[in-house]
């Protein structure tokens, strides 16, 4: 199994946060947890054991997130799908 969705995953949570601590460990049973810090002490366990899938929907979902991008013609067309009272 390969970890690079994983790996992604974290790298999009460190340029969202501006937090290059975040890592990610995997275990010999091919389960992913998110860890914070490592530099002086024992590093912090953000989350339990999960399957890869799980994992990056978790790291996704963890921390700040990106407002989503609305350009003119998105909300031109989100009107055009309210129907008139």
């Amino acid at each position: 199994m390969r970890s690079t969705r994983a790996t992604a995953a974290v790298e999009r949570l460190k340029t969202r946060s501006s937090n290059a601590q975040y890592s990610m460990v995997r275990t010999a049973d091919s389960l992913f947890y998110l860890v914070l810090g490592g530099g002086d002490g024992a590093p912090e366990k953000l989350s339990e054991a999960l399957e890869l899938d799980t994992f990056v929907k978790f790291v996704d979902g963890f921390g700040p997130q990106v407002p989503k991008r609305v350009t003119k013609m998105d909300l031109a067309f989100e009107r055009q799908l309210v129907k008139k009272e």
